[in-house]
């Protein structure tokens, strides 16, 4: 159960805040629709929900707080606007980012673009989709660490009624396996013909938390949808009738052989028929847009149990097309308790009476573990399925807002323990996602190779600097230049396209990832100052022979200034990107170290000293105790000498300062209210 209390968010610029006072409850086994107008204070409400937005008041999740969650991602899934995800990355390859996120395996990623039927897109680029193709992977992500609770906001908006049928049947099919569906929409018809109950907002508070069929009945004009072969006659007929009769009478053709019947009953509408010989093809009433319920479609739940317990034995899920019931027998690894009614539309055990179309209170069964087989699409047009009855719980108005006692009906999943490797598995998957590392990578090194020909040829500067490709004019080498780019791309990138903006368990904020992505960048800097020094030097033989490009003196030395400029480099890319969250502030926080700090600190060594620090280094090795075996005191000098330089002061202020940086802003942002 999902219980929202007291949510108000902070008011900006003198003006009443978006939602004040928000308190209402979406119950498990039941889809909830948020209903209202742009700028209600939906979107609002959700974020507030998910530690996103500034405000007061608490919001329980199974009765806990969202902090409080082990594992969030298997607890809470969501999608707030558009997939969170790069442009050029596909949808199996974003998939498969957040699996190595989520730390469930990568093969969840084929099962969920099976069930949301986009197996024959997985390799399609996510900004080549179209909007029905688009939320279908925003669902898929929503679903993927299997939660129990989602969070949708505005899932049905600008699709068609085909896809909007599939979208609720799928979110029915969530919630009759014991979850719970909380979607935002501003469409009171689609709130009334997909959700259970319906929660109205209005200036961000709360107007009315109601079910489905009250709300259409008290919120809805009531009407008559009639067809007919002679729709414009029936239609004249019946307000020549009302005009007579002095009543109110609405008339509303609504395409080919359909009138839509305000203000009158079917008795009457019949009668008029009857007597002008007009053949009637339906006469029903309606309240709104009732047309066809969505029909419930495969849960998409994990195709292998996540416990090691063996299933018991049973049929595989069926949905029976002829009279669209939904069909399943629970494969989780926990039986159901003894004594308790069977799930709706579960399979019937030996001797016992089929399961009927019609399903008994979800609250009275236990609902199936989220481990089920996931069902095969069900072909042909769309019927309405018979409704579960509501429990009297939920008829009532006003929810219970205290967090509940006991557990939910829904076995909860187990909880598997967190490895140390899931963050750098989440940022090794998030970095070779897109071809853009890859690029950048390859654009350094030919970069680098033409400065190193140039500088080679010309004479403009001795060899070592010519195998870096590093003329005087550049403040940096490409080599550099690039490790900083690709440490700005790995937090600039990430907060314009999201990873996983819904789940603070694996926000990007969290130290752990800091860490993941301070290694990957150092691991990469690494490898492109390897391969700048190893491509230039081989070029170089080639063109101009082995007697005139050798080995320069001190290549252990000159190896470690180059590593630990590279790696300082991206570094400062990564934290400037960060603290900022825009890449390009990564890229100038790396060209502010040779441009700013560099000419800051060579003004400050050069300036009058009355003391000098001559010496330094044999007085540190008197007062060290212990003597380093193995010529290691001989090491640490030599790290000595490479942060004396210019470069590596700067290097060694500007990364601290930005880590602080970082560390501020993000604890800052976490501040609860």
């Amino acid at each position: 159960m999902l219980q929202a209390v007291g949510l108000t968010s902070t008011p900006r610029r003198a003006r009443p805040p978006a939602v004040n006072d928000l308190t209402f409850a979406a119950r498990p086994g039941h889809v909830t629709a948020l209903l209202g107008d742009a700028g209600s204070g939906k979107t609002t409400a959700l974020r507030l929900m998910l530690s996103l937005e500034q405000g007061r008041g608490v919001t329980y999740f199974r009765g806990r707080l969202l902090h409080q969650i082990a594992h969030p991602a298997r607890e809470v899934g969501a999608l707030l606007g558009d997939v969170p995800g790069h442009p050029s990355r596909t949808a199996r390859g974003q998939l498969r980012m957040l699996c190595a996120a989520a730390g469930v395996p990568a093969s969840r990623a084929d099962e969920l673009l099976d069930v949301v039927g986009l197996s024959e897109l997985g390799h399609h680029r996510l900004g080549s989709l179209s909007l029905g193709m688009d939320r279908r992977l925003g669902i898929a992500s929503a679903l993927l660490a299997d939660p129990h609770t989602l969070l949708l906001d505005e899932p049905a908006a600008g699709l068609s009624p085909r896809d909007t049928a599939w979208l609720y049947g799928l979110l029915r099919a969530h919630a009759a396996h014991g979850g719970t569906v909380l979607c935002t929409t501003a469409d009171a018809k689609e709130a009334a013909q997909g959700a259970d109950r319906v929660v109205t907002l209005k200036e961000g508070r709360l107007v009315a938390d109601q079910t489905a069929a009250d709300f259409a009945r008290t919120r809805l004009r009531p009407r008559v949808a009639v067809r007919t072969p002679q729709a414009a006659r029936l239609g004249a007929l019946i307000g020549q009738e009302a005009r007579i009769a002095r009543r109110s009478v609405e008339v509303v053709p609504e395409g080919g052989n359909r009138l839509l019947v305000y203000g009158s009953t079917c008795a009457e509408i019949g009668d008029t028929a009857f007597r002008h010989g007009v053949l009637l093809h339906q006469l029903a009433d309606e309240t709104g847009d009732t047309g066809d319920r969505p029909v419930l479609v495969p849960h998409p739940s994990a195709a292998a149990p996540r416990s090691s317990a063996p299933a018991p034995s049973a049929s595989a899920p069926d949905l029976d097309v002829s009279t669209q019931t939904y069909a399943s027998v629970s494969a989780a690894p926990h039986a159901p308790a003894s004594g308790s009614a069977p799930a709706s539309g579960s399979a019937s055990a030996p001797g016992s009476a089929p399961a009927s179309g019609s399903a008994p209170a979800r609250a009275s069964a236990p609902a199936p573990a989220s481990a089920s087989v996931p069902l095969a699409m069900a072909s042909g047009s769309p019927r309405t399925p018979t409704p579960a009855p509501s429990s009297p719980q939920a008829s009532s108005s006003a929810p219970s807002c205290a967090p509940p006692a006991a557990a939910s009906s829904r076995t909860a999943p187990p909880r598997p323990l967190r490895s140390p490797l899931r963050p750098l598995r989440y940022e090794l998957v998030r970095t070779f996602g897109t071809r853009r590392t890859l690029l950048a990578i390859a654009t350094a090194l030919c970069v680098s190779a033409v400065l190193a020909v140039f500088l080679t040829h010309t004479g403009a500067a001795p060899l070592p600097a010519a195998l870096a490709g590093w003329p005087s004019l550049l403040p940096l080498p490409p080599a550099a230049l690039g490790a900083g780019l690709l440490g700005a791309l790995a937090f600039g990138d990430e907060f314009r396209y999201p990873a996983l903006t819904t789940s603070r368990g694996t926000s990007p904020r969290r130290f752990g990832l800091l860490v993941a992505k301070l290694t990957v960048s150092a691991g990469l800097a690494l490898v492109l100052a390897a391969g700048a020094v190893v491509v230039d030097f081989v070029l170089l033989r080639v063109l101009y022979g082995g007697e005139l490009v050798a080995v320069p003196a001190g290549p252990t030395a000159m190896g470690a200034n180059w590593a630990a400029l590279c790696v300082g480099c991206a570094w400062a890319g990564l934290l400037g990107a960060g603290v900022f969250r825009v890449t390009a502030a990564g890229l100038a926080a790396v060209l502010a170290v040779p441009v700013v700090v560099v000419p800051a600190v060579q003004h400050l060594l050069a300036g009058p000293a009355t003391r000098s620090m001559v010496g330094l280094p044999d007085r540190l090795r008197e007062l060290m105790l212990l003597r380093l075996p193995g010529g290691a005191d001989q090491w640490l000098l030599a790290a000595l000498r490479l942060i004396a330089q210019p470069m590596g002061v700067a290097l060694a202020l500007s990364v601290p300062v930005l880590l602080c940086a970082y560390l501020l802003t993000g604890l800052r942002r976490k501040a609860r209210w």
